[in-house]
């Protein structure tokens, strides 16, 4: 057994600076265990194509209108279709940094790994980007969520037409190349102390369950970009392992010896009142249903989001025997029986209450906000992409000309831009101004009493 001479150590340290007692220990550091949010505060999502369909980033912003109403947080798009860790830097400083954001997820990879089987330098590329691109998060006072990139789905992928790029084996290996890639990124979020969110596990998971069932069911048509379902799980996956509130409200109520009690959670319950057989009383909650548009619906009950993300309860015990009728303002929205509103009806189920449909205009107004004025800024965007592109082209290639007129195409769309860009921005945060006028709670007035009347 070869060992150092410790005449070799004490050169060696003394070269170096340091003693023996004074060589720096291994400090290990807590990965971010969940958002602290203040009113204010921005999160910019960083990513590709799949960021850029402006799905999951809208589910996420629902959740945050109408979990938060009275927190106004900045939410930005910063997705570009194609990017990778290398194009994100082009546009950091003003679709990043400009917006002094607090949190910055990011969402890269599957554009990086090249959809080929595992190749080692184009990992150690991707990996030295991605490290480049913390450290200028990290500069700009933002702390970096790392988000593994999502499910390549290969039976997808075998399903349609025979052709394209990828050759059988890169098929075969893409998303076990991401799993790499992924896992990696959560070793790096856990090393330097930053979030870390996995869109892969849920999405496979769902994907094998589902496939148990029906063979070809798929949340990823194209194989690469997740449909709405798909997106929804990827929300989910975002909002569980943010540590984020998973409560709207908990509102319980008993009648013992002649007398109803409450007690509430995340709600102000008043006016109180009640007999044997009935009870009436006045909620305001604190927040509103966490409800996504109706292309969502699956991937809603694929992840059974509202039982586990949205959970809105009301318990009443010690009623007689017998079927009531539960009205919010005057309206039945369902009937249960006291066994029922013992065990606690779940409010978040019924899409009958005011709550809810509250909660769907909002969603409704922000799907038009991502439609319009997201899209349009985020289409920007990739034009400034796509001419940083060629650029880079042109240069490694001077004598290429079909490049050299693509980049002339493109450069014609460069001119006002940034007015382009402001407008796009202006008329977003317009649509959310009218979002923040109609997701404020409002107080509710709740009647059980027997059925039969």
């Amino acid at each position: 057994m070869n060992l150092i001479k410790p005449c070799t150590l004490a050169l060696f340290l003394a070269a170096s600076g340091l003693t023996a007692a004074e060589e720096p220990a291994y400090a290990p550091q807590a990965p971010l265990a969940a958002l602290n949010l203040r009113d204010g505060d921005a999160i910019v999502f960083l990513g590709d194509s799949i960021t850029h369909q402006c799905l999951y980033t809208q589910y996420v912003e629902d959740y945050f209108y109408t979990r938060f109403p009275k927190m106004r947080l900045r939410l930005h798009n910063a997705g570009v279709g194609g990017s990778r860790a290398w194009d994100a830097h082009f546009r950091f400083d003003r679709d990043v940094a400009a917006y002094h954001p607090k949190y910055v997820t990011v969402l890269l990879g599957m554009n990086d790994g090249r959809y080929a089987e595992y190749i080692d330098d184009v990992f150690t590329s991707y990996s030295g980007e991605m490290n480049r691109l913390l450290e200028r998060i990290d500069e700009c006072g933002a702390t970096a969520i790392l988000m593994t990139p999502t499910m390549f789905d290969a039976r997808a992928k075998r399903m349609q037409p025979p052709g394209g790029f990828m050759g059988p084996k890169a098929v075969t290996f893409y998303n076990s190349t991401l799993a790499y890639y992924g896992a990696w990124l959560r070793d790096t979020a856990c090393e330097r102390g930053l979030g870390f969110v996995d869109l892969w596990g849920p999405l496979n998971e769902i994907t094998i369950n589902e496939r148990r069932k029906d063979p070809r069911f798929t949340m990823i048509k194209d194989s690469v970009h997740p449909d709405p379902a798909g997106q929804v799980v990827m929300a989910a996956a975002m909002i569980e392992d943010l540590g984020l509130p998973e409560i709207v409200s908990h509102m319980s109520f008993n009648l013992k010896d002649g007398a109803w009690s409450s007690v509430s959670e995340s709600a102000d319950v008043s006016e109180l009142k009640g007999s044997a057989d009935r009870l009436s009383f006045t909620s305001l909650e604190h927040s509103l249903p966490w409800v996504l548009p109706e292309e969502a619906q699956l991937g809603v009950e694929l992840t059974d989001l509202s039982q586990r993300f949205g959970r809105e309860t009301l318990v009443v015990s010690g009623l007689p025997a017998g079927t009531y009728s539960v009205q919010i303002d005057g309206e039945e929205v369902t009937r249960a029986t006291e066994q029922e509103l013992h065990d606690g009806l779940p409010l978040h189920a019924l899409t009958t209450t005011p709550q809810h449909q509250q909660a769907a205009q909002v969603a409704a107004l922000n799907k038009q906000r991502n439609e319009g004025p997201v899209k349009t800024l985020r289409n920007e965007w990739g034009d400034f992409q796509s001419w940083k592109y060629l650029q880079a082209q042109v240069e490694k290639n001077p004598n290429d000309e079909a490049e050299k007129r693509r980049l002339a195409d493109v450069e014609k769309k460069m001119p006002g831009m940034e007015e382009r860009v402001k407008a796009a921005e202006a008329a977003a945060m317009a649509i959310e101004d009218e979002i923040f006028t109609i997701n404020q709670p409002r107080p509710h007035r709740f009647a059980i009493q027997p059925a039969s009347e």
